[in-house]
């Protein structure tokens, strides 16, 4: 890491164009070799969910990928992770001084897994099949959806998964998060579509395609290989997929995305449980993690503190907007 910035902002040319293309990386985070051994130590953490919020107690049911939700409530490095000044002076420059931090998902990538399917998230109403929207823009708010930070936690390549955008595609949402996808087991590593292995973990996103005879424009994407230790912004509304992962190396594709809102925007409004693919956690123990400036709303919940008494700091980011 470079230890002597201080101000991690994005600059007004790399501002215009995270506004113009929907997102802008990738950001060198750890070395490698200090990503390697970060992730050597937290594996055996992540098989220890004692202490995570959407534990095996009876707090969840069905066996999903909430397991790997919000780890970084229970986690140190993870909570250290989401409030690195190198993610959140960038993740303030757009959003502003106000920050907060809602969700963690690690998104794992075996040998012979299948791409996952070009989609866009907006208010995140569809997965839950609850209709509830998880997050709510105020009326007046110029955006909408979210910011994802995609790390890498091992090498992203194009042969074991790396992500794929479609620049300038957060603009226009092509689905309808209203809509209701059917889930079909015997589909996963079954699907091609482009030509490529895709799938939504047992679901088809196309179904959810305001046209049904829209297709994405696949020769506008770029590919986003990443070395260990970096991480990539991207708006969730942007048009975004992986590729399938070849299974040439036996070696799994680990991203760990956090999700990042002002806080003027309402999180779970409408919910006491998260519910997602099939699976469903009660929210009693979930907080958002304020990241930067203050909360001026009180319409949220926020926890102060994490595993091992580590108190999560608060940026106050020097060229936030």
């Amino acid at each position: 890491m470079d230890e002597q910035r201080t101000d991690f902002s994005l600059s007004p040319e790399e501002l215009e164009r995270f506004h113009r293309d929907g997102f802008i990386g990738p950001f060198d985070l750890y070395p490698a070799e200090e990503m390697e051994r970060n992730l050597r130590a937290l594996r055996p953490k992540l098989l220890n969910t004692k202490k995570a919020i959407y534990n095996s107690d009876g707090a969840m049911s069905g066996v999903t990928n909430l397991a790997n939700y919000d780890r970084h409530l229970d986690i140190e490095f993870l909570a250290r992770h989401i409030t690195s000044p190198q993610i959140v002076d960038r993740v303030a420059s757009v959003l502003g001084p106000d920050t907060l931090c809602w969700r963690t998902e690690f998104f794992p990538k075996y040998p012979g897994d299948e791409g996952t399917d070009w989609h866009q998230a907006d208010n995140f109403s569809n997965v839950a099949g609850s209709k509830h929207p998880q997050i709510v823009w105020p009326e007046d708010a110029e955006f909408g959806g979210t910011i994802t930070v995609w790390a890498a936690f091992t090498p992203a390549t194009l042969e074991n998964g790396c992500l794929q955008f479609i620049p300038g595609s957060h603009r226009t949402m092509n689905y309808d998060e209203s809509k209701t996808m059917t889930y079909d087991a015997d589909s996963i590593n079954q699907q091609v579509k482009g030509g490529v292995r895709r799938g939504f973990f047992g679901y088809d996103y196309r179904q959810l395609q305001k046209d049904p005879n829209w297709s994405p424009d696949e020769s506008k994407a770029v590919s986003q290989v990443m070395r260990q230790g970096q991480f990539i912004m991207f708006w969730s509304t942007l048009m975004h997929a992986s590729l399938p992962h070849s299974g040439k190396t036996d070696e799994m594709r680990l991203g760990f995305a956090a999700r990042y809102l002002p806080t003027s925007v309402r999180v779970y409004p409408y919910s006491d449980s998260l519910e997602e693919f099939g699976g469903a956690a009660s929210l009693e123990k979930f907080g958002n993690v304020l990241v930067s400036g203050e909360d001026r709303y009180g319409h949220n919940r926020f926890v102060d503190s994490t595993v091992d008494g580590f108190r999560f700091p608060v940026r106050t980011p020097v060229g936030a907007a």
